[in-house]
């Protein structure tokens, strides 16, 4: 502590001390005055010692002030003028009043005091107006981190070029890993003879050594079919520039031998640990599988996903072992089960509603009760139509419940069963999820981001035309000999022809097989286009959208509907069917208002165009060749640039979710 300090500690004491011996010599004075002079005397003595440190006490002070202050006075103008900061005042026109000679070194012209902020970097006139805390502006090749003071209208320049080094390779060495698959390969390569198939084998795998040497990946093969892959973010980075090219590379090489061999990706990258991101990878590659297959998913911790490739449609799986063994095991939980709630999507179509009158009849020949979720008021006109028949059938009448009579019957023992659809917003009743743990999801779908979770049973089949045909896969090995109600079949094909227009999409063996069996079992086909006929006004509203079609690019056309027309789903459904059958024509989108006040945009492709991914990109989905989407507080031109957006970016590199 200096000694001026301790002075002063003490005066005060010191100074009340005297104040009382004063008093207390006058007191002695007054019966003793030789005793009171010699105390007066004394008292005199000490008042002039106290004066004289009170003086050294002053002049301590006074010098120590003066030496601090001129300290302060040098280190402030020392840090102002020679510290490694960039110190800039500019006025209300945005020009440079003063600045420090650390900037002099960084800017070009000598002189540029008065001169605009520009002449600095032009980012940064954007960078105050915007109010924003911190910009990144580049000098000379260094990168300096911008703060600014708004009311001094004072900016900070920090060079951050080696943090900012740093932090890129940080980034770029992050390790990632992908698990490669080889989609279909058994089955693909069954019943070849061994010299072809070791060939069709070498083939890929000498493409796919030649892909990871190329880019100095570390690729181990773990199984006939399955490949690890261990590489970083920078290399993950390249890849994605050139959109995985190594798919179409096995594709082609194999296509050329006539074997449709693909392969599936699954890559997880981030800061996470090596046995998350093996985690991750895995669930990434069930994802690209849940999609079809010939595709890359890429997981992120963040939980975002990216895709590239699914430009082939889903080989048809030429057994029916999966579908014997889901069967069985769907069995099993119905008879586990107190009763059976089926559950479609929100405005169902004919898929929808006929797959849960098969899921119905599953849980009726088990002995169960079964009841299908239904909101009366939203459907279209031709799943309306089958409803009217169903009400004239009291025995298939009385399984129909509302929503919120479902959520009152449903307990612990309840079995869910989804069709249809795996998103949980896009389900009839959301709160079942929640409220029930037993969850079957049944769905032709495939597969996005957005999944219903932890279902005991799942059976998605992106290679199917419809969840009808599934369904009725699913009841040719039901254990139990089983009647069907002409109504029961009539519903499951008119799913299957709905979603195949006719048995002209995505239409495979095992969909005619599908509708032969129902055919044999009592489905009238004549019933089936009595639900799907049509008035005249909605045949000239869909004339009318098919009128303002107009021609984007690659063959792709858009058509948006008049502001003041709504159009129900189908009809946007069937508008996009009827351009793609025009020539010249690879994909078509049809926007338009729904009654809800949603809008839709239906897309359809011949295979050339993944509309799928498309879709994906505004918060749909769907099928390589058949997909779509519902925008809400969005207007029609909205809709028409974000898809335009989407379209760009599907050309131009990865779509993201």
């Amino acid at each position: 502590m200096p000694k001026f300090l301790l002075k002063r500690w003490h005066g005060y004491p010191v100074i009340a001390l005297f104040v009382i011996s004063v008093l207390f010599v006058s007191i002695i004075t007054y019966y003793q005055w030789i005793i009171g002079a010699v105390g007066f005397l004394l008292l005199g003595l000490l008042f002039y010692f106290v004066m004289r440190a009170e003086n050294s006490f002053q002049e301590d002070l006074g010098d120590y002030i003066s030496t601090l202050s001129h300290r302060i006075k040098k280190v402030g103008e020392e840090a102002l003028m020679e510290m490694p900061i960039g110190i800039i005042l500019y006025d209300e026109d945005y020009k440079i009043e003063w600045a420090n000679p650390f900037m002099g070194a960084w800017v070009e012209e000598e002189a540029f005091i008065g001169h605009s902020l520009n002449l600095i970097s032009e980012d940064l006139v954007p960078f105050i107006k915007s109010d924003a805390l911190e910009e990144i502006v580049i000098l000379k090749s260094r990168k300096f981190e911008v703060h600014f003071k708004k009311e001094e209208r004072l900016l900070y320049f920090f060079d951050v070029t080696e943090q900012i080094e740093v932090e890129r390779m940080y980034e770029e060495e992050q390790t990632c890993i992908g698990i490669i698959y080889l989609d279909n390969y058994e089955e693909v390569t069954q019943g070849l003879d061994d010299q072809f198939r070791s060939s069709i084998n070498s083939k890929v795998t000498s493409i796919l050594n030649k892909w990871a040497n190329d880019h100095g990946i570390f690729l181990k093969r773990t199984s006939s079919e399955r490949f690890l892959a261990v590489f970083n973010q920078r290399i993950l980075s390249e890849l994605e520039k050139n959109r995985f090219s190594v798919l179409d590379e096995v594709r082609d090489s194999t296509t050329k031998e006539n074997v449709p061999l693909t392969l599936s990706v699954g890559v997880a990258s981030g800061p996470s640990a090596l046995p998350e991101l093996g985690q991750l990878a895995q669930s990434s590659l069930d994802l690209a599988l849940g999609r079809g297959g010939d595709q890359v998913a890429i997981k992120q911790q963040n939980g975002k996903v990216r895709f590239y490739g699914g430009k082939t449609n889903p080989v048809e799986k030429r057994t029916r072992v999966r579908a014997r063994v889901i069967s069985h095991a769907l069995s099993e939980l119905v008879l586990d089960s107190d009763k059976v709630i089926i559950m479609g999507h929100k405005s169902p179509d004919m898929d929808s509603m006929g797959s849960a009158m098969g899921i119905l009849k599953v849980a009726q020949v088990n002995g169960k009760d079964g009841y299908i979720v239904l909101d009366t008021s939203d459907l279209d006109t031709g799943v309306q139509r089958l409803m009217n028949e169903i009400k004239g059938t009291d025995s298939l009448w009385k399984h129909f419940i509302t929503p919120e009579e479902a959520l009152e019957i449903s307990t612990a023992g309840t079995l869910l069963v989804v069709v249809d659809t795996h998103k949980p917003s896009m389900v009839m009743e959301e709160r079942l999820l929640s409220k029930l743990d037993h969850v079957v999801v049944i769905d032709h779908h495939r597969r996005g981001e957005e999944f219903i979770a932890d279902p005991v049973l799942v059976y998605m089949e992106p290679y199917a035309s419809s969840t009808a045909e599934l369904v009725t896969e699913l009841l040719e090995y039901q254990p139990k000999r089983l009647k069907m109600r002409m109504l029961e079949a009539t519903a499951l094909l008119a799913g299957i022809i709905v979603d195949t227009k006719s048995f002209t999409l995505r239409t495979g063996s095992r969909t005619f097989d599908a509708a032969s069996y129902l055919r044999a079992h009592g489905a009238d086909t004549i019933l089936v286009q009595k639900f799907l006929k049509e008035d005249l006004e909605t045949y000239n509203k869909r004339s009318k959208l098919i009128e303002n079609a107009v021609a984007y690019k690659n063959g792709i056309v858009i058509s948006k509907a008049e502001p003041s027309e709504e159009c129900g789903q189908v009809l946007i459904a069937q508008a996009a069917d009827i351009l793609l059958s025009m020539n010249d024509v690879s994909a078509s989108f049809v926007i338009a208002k729904r009654h809800d006040q949603k809008i839709s945009i239906s897309g359809r492709s011949l295979g050339d165009v993944n509309v799928q991914m498309i879709m994906e990109g505004l918060g749909g989905g769907g099928h390589l060749t058949n997909a779509a989407c519902q925008l809400e507080n969005e207007t029609l031109d909205g809709a028409e640039k974000k898809l335009k957006a989407i379209i760009d970016e599907y050309f131009e590199g990865g779509e993201e979710e």
